[in-house]
């Protein structure tokens, strides 16, 4: 449950998320289509999904959590991007095919941690504390996950904009514990080892797993 996250946040090494903002420096400039709701929208709505789905967790299970999340997360996070980003310069020795099925590995693990952690409700609420630029023409919006015992922990999500359209490329824990930098630390072992199929196989290993308690 949200109290879980807590203690994985503290453990989680701190990294400095250049690697993010250099990618994100080199890519191409996108113009928002005006009829795409703003970041800060988003992160309302996709929290408005997150609490109902705690709400209804024991109803609806693991893969009615999943099942609810996937539409929202999908549309959300760009899995794409925050993939390309974690595989580092094995994304540009990956043939196609094996890109499309590593981002669909990547998005189904995902969406599956999310169903996992957020698997019931006790009197937390989201808080959006604000939204402000941030660097190389990203929009960071704050929030909060509010406990009953008014304990927070700090969620800032990381808008881009991709392809006409804002979206999440990472998410920062506590003012600085980079998610995607996290991801490129464990994935890039893998890849190291087993390579792009190695790490296919690992995740949808880990999402049935997961999708099976």
């Amino acid at each position: 449950m949200i109290k879980r996250l807590a203690p994985q946040i503290q453990s989680i090494a701190q990294f400095v998320f250049g690697f993010l903002l250099l990618f994100l420096a080199l890519s191409e400039p996108f113009q928002v289509n005006a009829s795409e709701p703003p970041p800060y929208t988003q992160v309302e709505q996709f929290h408005g999904v997150l609490l109902s789905v705690m709400k209804d967790a024991d109803q609806l299970g693991i893969l009615g959590r999943y099942k609810k999340l996937e539409p929202v997360l999908s549309h959300v996070f760009s899995m794409q991007v925050m993939i390309q980003i974690a595989s580092g310069a094995f994304w540009k020795r990956t043939s196609d095919q094996e890109k499309t099925q590593l981002t669909s590995a990547f998005s189904r693990f995902t969406i599956a941690t999310y169903a996992t952690q957020f698997d019931g409700f006790s009197g937390q609420r989201f808080k959006t504390i604000g939204t402000k630029p941030g660097p190389q023409k990203t929009t960071l919006v704050e929030t909060q996950i509010v406990n009953p015992d008014t304990s927070s922990v700090t969620l800032i999500y990381v808008f881009r904009e991709i392809k006409g359209q804002w979206q999440v490329v990472d998410v920062l824990f506590d003012a600085g514990f980079s998610e995607l930098a996290r991801k490129r630390s464990e994935y890039r072992s893998v890849l190291k080892n087993v390579g792009v199929a190695g790490l296919i196989s690992l995740l949808n290993a880990k999402t049935d797993s997961l999708l099976s308690n």
